[in-house]
């Protein structure tokens, strides 16, 4: 059979009463949806048209912002079009596309956060080389590396999965995401060891980096004057507490592949929930309201 006519099953029903409430759950993805439109946006305009705003640290910012905005894009349509159907079928193509944006962006975000840990490091521990190392050039490599290589290695796993066998055509969950591997006849020592190496390429060393970048600061910090102080907590706290949030809910995410059947439905669904409802808008609202120079141009834009 062709994989273009295979269909993965993705099950509301075991999540929520789709019939029952179905317009009502529609309004509420909906709004949220064009909320995540309207802040990430908002942020990533102010970024570009504010000349102030063209420096490394916010370049990042927008870079991230913008994977919400191409994440969301994504996932959305598709879980709208879900609570309207009596069935909630999608593609095995489009199943392997979803999962593929899902994991290339997750990856994009732990490496660009940690060029914005680059980029706190070098301001504040060596403030007087800091144009020199940060120029144009250096964040243009940067945003490509961030964007490129974890697509061209998710893109290796996704080719790889779309020549397996498939025998399970009903995946619990709301979208396509490691829980991809139960839909096929038999597993591959192969993409899972691919799998591993991927998760230390794009997460577990990007975090070691980031981890020893904000010591470094912390030590620098600690020793200097309370102006530093005050700069470093003011630029990297919110980086951190976005870093924090998106580890706890990937540790989610690498977790339910091993641990499906022990994971109760309820618990699942708010986990998920998270990542593509609370996540979205938890960056622009943190980068907003804890970044000095962004909430003052909010200010300006609607007062």
């Amino acid at each position: 059979m062709d994989k273009e006519l295979n269909f993965t099953h993705i099950t509301l029903s075991g999540y929520v009463e789709v019939e029952k409430y179905r317009y009502v759950y529609f309004v509420i993805i909906f709004t949220i949806y064009i909320l995540i439109i309207c802040c990430n946006s908002t942020v990533v305009c102010l970024i570009v048209i504010r000349p102030n705003l063209h420096e490394p640290m916010y370049i990042f910012i927008a870079a991230l912002l913008f994977n919400s905005l191409v994440f969301s894009t994504v996932i959305y349509p598709k879980l709208l079009i879900d609570f309207l159907s009596e069935k909630q079928i999608i593609s095995y193509s489009a199943c392997l596309f979803q999962w593929f944006m899902f994991y290339s962006l997750g990856g994009s975000e732990f490496l660009l956060l940690a060029a914005m840990s680059y980029d706190r490091y070098v301001s504040i521990c060596k403030p007087l080389q800091y144009p020199a190392i940060m120029r144009k050039t250096t964040v243009s490599i940067f945003l490509m590396l961030a964007w490129l290589t974890p697509a061209c290695q998710v893109a290796v796993s996704v080719v790889l999965s779309s020549n397996r066998k498939i025998c399970n055509f009903t995946l619990k969950g709301i979208f396509c995401n490691n829980l991809i591997y139960k839909l096929h006849c038999e597993s591959s020592t192969a993409l899972s060891v691919y799998g591993v190496l991927i998760l230390l390429n794009v997460v577990f060393f990007p975090l070691l980096f980031i981890l020893f970048t904000y010591t470094k600061i912390l030590i620098i910090s600690y020793r200097s004057c309370r102006e530093v102080r005050k700069k470093a907590a003011e630029t990297c706290l919110p980086h951190l507490i976005v870093l924090i949030n998106f580890s706890l809910l990937c540790f989610y995410d690498i977790l339910i592949l091993r641990l499906e059947s022990d994971i109760p439905k309820t618990a699942r669904l708010i986990l998920t929930l998270q990542l593509i409802l609370y996540h979205p808008l938890f960056n622009p609202i943190i980068y907003g309201l804890k970044m000095k120079e962004i909430w003052k141009h909010l200010k300006m834009l609607f007062c």
